[in-house]
């Protein structure tokens, strides 16, 4: 068996490594631009048709909400009215 050769070290001043310095606000912020523009690039945007679509779904939606809310409004407001008028 043959003896191993033992390999040569550096000393431990020169192995030590300087500590990061945190990146500066101005580097964080063109950053976090860079990564949000990458981002950006992946997203599958709607066609115009579907986001037209998309839209009267939307408003629609919210119309129905409404008059359902302003009918609710309407009964509460009666039944109010009407335990007023009993009781007064």
């Amino acid at each position: 068996m043959a003896k191993e050769e033992k390999k040569p070290t550096a000393p431990k001043a020169a192995v030590q490594k300087k500590p990061d310095k945190k990146p500066g606000l101005f580097k964080k912020i063109a950053k976090w631009f860079r990564e949000m523009r990458s981002e950006l690039k992946k997203v599958i945007w709607p066609t115009p048709k579907q986001l037209l679509n998309n839209t009267i779904v939307a408003l629609v939606v919210m119309a129905v909400f409404a008059i359902v809310i302003w009918a609710f409004d309407q009964l509460a407001s009666a039944a109010i009215q009407a335990l007023i008028t009993i009781t007064g």
